[in-house]
């Protein structure tokens, strides 16, 4: 799948995680598409290095630790962002699953099992 469909999933996801999270906030379009490029940036540049320095906390919480890491990287997208918001924990937690899951789906239905 091609950059631009994945860019365009990844802001999809975004969307719908401010539709359905309470405390995310996005300020139209371009800040939308703006935020899933760093979203995707950040996803392979940061959370890599977070991923391997946190493993050992992650085999202790059998990988739960990964969502709060993917909390983490929607902040620190938002953090980056002025035009993307996160108001605190709760929202980016639940905001990241939602980011997934929709992702997931999508990336599944456009590219097939």
């Amino acid at each position: 799948m091609g950059f631009l469909a994945r860019l365009f999933i990844t802001a999809f996801a975004l969307w719908a995680a401010t539709q359905l999270v309470p405390g995310i906030l996005v300020r139209g379009l371009p800040s939308l598409l703006l935020a899933a490029l760093i979203f995707g940036l950040v996803n392979a540049v940061v959370r890599p290095v977070l991923v391997l320095l946190s493993f050992p906390l992650t085999i202790v919480t059998l990988g739960l630790f990964l969502l709060v890491i993917n909390a983490a990287m929607l902040g620190l997208t938002a953090a980056l962002l002025p035009g993307f918001a996160v108001e605190g924990f709760g929202p980016a937690f639940w905001g990241a699953i939602v980011v997934s899951l929709v992702s997931w789906a999508a990336n599944r239905i456009f590219t097939g099992p």
